[in-house]
């Protein structure tokens, strides 16, 4: 089992709770419509990966997501990572009215960096922040979610077990698209401006 790091503590999540298309712009360039129920996917903890990746089959698009740690049933720290994509194979499975996991859930498909306390934070003035080669790509904050966290972690309650150190990824903010090898990622989570978490990747 692939493990992540909460508040200094080593944990190991059951699996990964994704949320689609949740940014409006988001699902503008990619093309799709805003979908009347909120849209979820799962990841297997094996999706987790000490690397990013630039290719895994085909090449891989990158989406800078908010994501949260689950202790005790509800959101208890904060981190950021990156949703690797197989965006050519997602369209295709998409045109058939295929499962998209073949294109989401692949071994390495998750990278996450640390997760810090969410207490005493307001989770709605939270922000994810992307930089690539130096060039801001995404940007993009719990206000502008279709559906909060709060939403979010309700709704997969209702159909699953939220394990403690579970990982919840929110959906991306526009702005994706293809890794190139030695790309140089700079991930940023913010909270009312400041910065509570800060990553530097390259791309493999």
């Amino acid at each position: 089992m692939r493990s992540v790091l909460f508040d200094g503590k080593t944990v190991m999540p059951s699996k990964i709770l994704c949320v689609g298309r949740n940014y409006v712009k988001h699902i503008e360039e990619l093309g799709n419509e805003v979908p009347d129920e909120m849209v979820v996917f799962n990841k297997p903890n094996s999706s987790l990966t000490d690397q990013l990746l630039s290719f895994h089959g085909e090449p891989l698009h990158y989406e800078a997501e908010i994501c949260f740690i689950v202790e005790n049933g509800a959101i208890a720290g904060v981190g950021f990572g990156i949703d690797l994509t197989k965006r050519d194979l997602q369209s295709k499975l998409k045109n058939k009215g295929l499962p998209w996991e073949r294109a989401k859930a692949f071994d390495g498909s998750v990278k996450v960096s640390r997760f810090v306390s969410t207490k005493g934070l307001d989770l709605s003035k939270l922000e994810v922040e992307l930089f690539i080669n130096s060039m801001r790509v995404q940007v993009g904050g719990c206000d502008q979610m279709i559906y909060k966290p709060d939403v979010i972690t309700r709704e997969m309650a209702s159909y699953t077990t939220l394990e403690d150190g579970d990982i919840i990824m929110t959906g991306t903010p526009s702005g994706v698209g293809a890794i190139h090898q030695d790309d140089k990622f700079l991930g940023r989570i913010k909270h009312c401006g400041d910065c509570l978490i800060e990553v530097e990747w390259l791309a493999q």
